[in-house]
């Protein structure tokens, strides 16, 4: 048991974003520990130590009172600082102040220091209130830790940790539907990529690139697309998909699927160009095969160029089709790895557990 008592809160997969499972893989790891869950995943899944916070009742508010007096919450919400709500933000810091809970918040967020000058003047009120009330912090890359220093002066603690967990050992070994598997291996060679239906992810800007060097090369090669699924846009799908026979769309499927997609692929492209680490990035290079992205977040043995530049998208796809080093994917996978597994302890710590945690 816990010295006191811990809650996680957070998404849990479905939808299978990378802050969904990663909640999902640190609960995981601490479950045994007598840590607590507090969820809004759209899957409900027996365990007595999980709260699902919906539907939300006063049965449920009843529960999360008890559980939270005195507690020390881990927090990979989005509601308080990522996205301001003008109610539950002001209804957490009444909590906070009568429960006396710790308000432990961890940043997995990239894209906030561009996005807060955006912001309206309540939203940055209630953004600095949260800041003066959480009681330590942990973020994914010392860009956030030196944002939250310069822009809002924070003095508590501020741990650095990246995301990146370890998988579970039978994450590599689950089977893929047949139809699916089907679909993939009518091209002769396939580039994976993951995202969401928006712009910034970059979607159209890989299919653009196959679609280019398809043309230039004749070679059949296959785009798969993995649908995070929280998020549509008919209009963008649209100028993806135009008299592109050769895209297959995976939309809303497990991390296990993924990876097997993965292993499935000759390479993977990340296209977000406001990456805060990429956890897809290095589970492509566990499935050993090359990675392009953006020069944004983990870019250690991966081929990278700059988000908007087309023409080194383009160069760098290329170029990863036709590389033969494995092993440097093999070193790469390997140092990852050891990282994941020392960042799973440094986060066991944090959080306020005592002793290491076995991956």
């Amino acid at each position: 048991m816990p010295d006191s008592k811990i809650i996680i809160v957070g998404p849990t997969p479905p939808p299978y974003g990378g802050v969904s499972i990663y909640v999902s893989a640190l609960y995981r790891f601490v479950r045994e520990r007598g840590v607590r869950l507090w969820t809004y995943s759209d899957e409900q899944q027996e365990d007595e130590n999980i709260r699902f916070l919906k539907p939300f009742g006063l049965k449920m508010a009843t529960s999360l009172i008890r559980d939270a007096v005195k507690a020390r919450i881990i927090d990979s919400s989005y509601f308080a600082i990522e996205h301001p709500h003008k109610l539950l933000l002001p209804a957490w810091f009444i909590g906070k102040l009568l429960l006396r809970f710790e308000w432990v918040k961890i940043f997995h967020d990239g894209s906030l220091p561009s996005r807060y000058p955006g912001f309206t003047r309540v939203e940055k009120m209630l953004v600095r209130a949260a800041m003066n009330s959480v009681t330590e912090f942990i973020v994914v890359n010392e860009q956030l830790r030196t944002w939250l220093r310069d822009q809002f002066g924070v003095t508590q603690k501020i741990s650095v940790i990246s995301s990146l967990l370890p998988l579970p050992p039978d994450a590599f070994e689950a089977s893929l539907h047949k139809s699916l598997d089907k679909a993939i291996s009518r091209h002769a060679k396939r580039i994976c990529s993951i995202g969401v239906f928006i712009p910034g992810y970059g979607f159209k800007a890989v299919a653009d690139a196959v679609a280019q060097i398809r043309a230039e090369s004749c070679e059949d090669i296959g785009l798969v697309l993995v649908d995070c699924g929280y998020v549509r846009n008919p209009k963008f799908e649209s100028e993806v998909f135009v008299e592109r026979d050769w895209i297959t769309v995976v939309a809303n499927v497990p991390q296990s699927t993924v990876l097997q997609l993965l292993k499935r692929s000759d390479v993977f492209v990340r296209a977000f160009g406001l990456e805060s680490y990429g956890l897809s990035r290095v589970e492509a290079l566990w499935c050993g095969i090359p990675v392009v992205a953006t020069r944004a977040g983990e870019t250690r043995g991966m081929h990278t160029y700059d988000y908007g530049d087309q023409e080194g998208l383009v160069k760098q796809i290329k170029a990863a089709l036709h590389d033969s080093n494995k092993q440097e994917t093999l070193h790469w996978s390997a140092v990852f790895q050891k990282e994941a597994e020392e960042n799973l302890q440094k986060l066991v710590t944090a959080i306020g557990l005592k002793g290491s945690t076995e991956p």
